[in-house]
């Protein structure tokens, strides 16, 4: 199981989705999730609307660049018609282990027909994931609870596709019955199975301890 952080692995809330926090995600071998928007005709790296000061994106990308990381990005798109931004961005930064998610379901068709990575959601509130032939994998979010077992995750996998598994820790919840029940089944070494957390030191010492 591959392990993301999210909006890089930040120690205080300032960090997020700020260099240090990225860097360190890539140095110590963590893919992570992070929030793009457009901003004057540029991307940007921000989870709420942007403003003057927002992280271009291709810091973001520079840095994982630099570190010569293969590591997993979880493009969260924010906004519609970044499908016209992000390719060249990734081309020129050589980024090739990546997907793109949460966008409009009318958006998704965009990077569906650019053949991009898209992941479909599949949660207790989206029980029946949009385009899901089409989809390259599946975010498998728990809002409310922790509703899915294993077996939900093989279903997915056996079906082809990539998973992956938004830790409890991001809705506020303890994580650690997840990450257990996650530890002894047989999914957990699957190469198509990722987790992403605001915890990846701890849920490594879990999952690959």
């Amino acid at each position: 199981m591959l392990i993301l952080s999210h909006r890089g692995y930040w120690k205080t809330a300032a960090e997020k989705n700020a260099p240090a926090a990225f860097a360190r995600s890539f140095h110590l071998g963590f893919g992570t999730e992070t929030d793009l928007r457009d901003l004057a005709g540029r991307l940007v790296v921000a989870h709420d609307p942007a403003g003057a000061d927002a992280l271009p994106a291709e810091v973001l990308f520079g840095i994982y660049h630099g570190v010569g990381a293969d590591v997993p990005l979880a493009l969260n798109v924010k906004a519609d018609g970044l499908h016209k931004l992000l390719p060249p961005l990734l081309e020129r930064f050589a980024v090739t282990n990546y997907f793109v998610f949460d966008m409009s379901v009318p958006d998704a068709l965009g990077w569906l027909k650019l053949g991009v990575p898209t992941f479909t959601r599949h949660s207790d509130i989206e029980q029946h994931p949009p385009y899901y032939a089409r989809a390259a994998g599946v975010w498998l979010d728990a809002f409310g609870s922790d509703w899915w077992t294993p077996d939900t995750i093989q279903r997915h996998l056996d079906a082809g596709k990539s998973v992956c598994v938004v830790s409890p820790d991001l809705h506020g919840r303890d994580p650690r019955s997840v990450w257990d029940a996650l530890a002894a089944s047989d999914v957990r070494t699957h190469p198509k199975l990722m987790l992403c957390t605001d915890r990846p030191e701890d849920a490594k010492a879990v999952l690959h301890g």
